[in-house]
């Protein structure tokens, strides 16, 4: 009978301390920072995940965009000397090469100056858990940008609070060895009847709008990106059929893609890519370099 009792015991023991590591969670995970250059985010696990073959392009095939090219190339050289730096947020047009244009610079950057500079990227969904990524990095002994792509804020989202403690750093302030980029199609990031709506609800409406449009002036720097004329549209294409060594006429390949982009109401970056990929497959062209 004791025996009998002292499974029971056990089992019941086994099944609470099951319990209790399920409520728990996965355990954290040690981050290696010599494994790449470029991460995600885990907050579940504490975890900068390595990407071996980050998705980016060379940075002479981004066309258009000379002028804030340059801009963040020069801020981001800075950081990754250990130079004072500005937050960034990239915002305009879309498909126009704003995410591909961090991914390149920071290859560019790290490069460039040796630095070991990383680029974590932190997807939307998880800004709310910034300040503990800034917790995690800030004994990195690596200079590290972190990447927010295609940010905005819809009504009755709270996470944006996170990311303006992220930026400002609280009490403690942002770690030195730490900036932020971030792209979006909205230059402060809320959308304009969220912001009327705050304007008219409110009790006192020009706080309610400061609260919200404040978020973007925490970027030093803001870049803007604009739609391309129907020259620059031509240039990317010519840049890509370039690289990729793609033997098409001239004349037809700038006619095709002036059709392409009609049918699809704009000329941009992406949509010249998206060209090059098909005119690439019709040839039985590889786009890998």
């Amino acid at each position: 009978m004791q025996e009998d009792h002292v499974k029971l015991l056990l089992a019941e023991m086994g099944r609470i301390n099951a319990a209790l590591e399920r409520l728990a969670g996965p355990a954290p995970v040690v981050n290696d920072w010599n494994a790449a250059d470029v991460f995600v985010w885990a907050p579940a696990r504490l975890h900068a995940q390595p990407v071996k073959r980050p998705n980016r392009i060379d940075i002479d095939l981004i066309r258009g965009v000379d002028h804030v090219r340059d801009i963040l190339v020069d801020n981001t050289v800075r950081f990754a000397r250990g130079l004072p730096a500005n937050n960034v947020l990239l915002w305009g047009a879309r498909g126009m090469g704003k995410s591909s244009l961090v991914k390149s610079v920071h290859a560019l950057a790290a490069q460039e100056t040796g630095s070991g500079l990383k680029l974590i990227e932190v997807h939307r969904e998880d800004i709310a858990t910034l300040p503990t990524l800034l917790e995690v990095l800030k004994e990195t002994p690596f200079p590290v940008i972190i990447f927010c792509d295609d940010l905005s804020f819809d009504h009755d989202d709270t996470s944006y609070k996170s990311l303006k403690a992220a930026l400002d750093g609280g009490v403690e302030g942002r770690p030195d060895n730490v900036l932020l980029y971030a792209t979006s199609n909205r230059r402060h990031l809320l959308p304009r009847n969220m912001i009327e709506n705050e304007q008219s609800t409110a009790i006192n409406p020009s706080e309610a709008v400061e609260e919200k449009v404040s978020l973007s002036d925490r970027f030093g720097l803001w870049l803007g990106f604009y739609k391309c004329s129907q020259a620059e549209y031509i240039e990317m294409i010519d840049g890509y059929a370039g690289h990729f060594e793609l033997d098409l006429p001239k004349e037809q390949l700038h006619a095709e893609a002036l059709e392409w982009a009609t049918t699809r109401g704009s000329r941009s970056g992406r949509v010249a890519w998206q060209y090059v990929q098909d005119v690439a497959g019709r040839l039985g062209k590889s786009l890998t370099k």
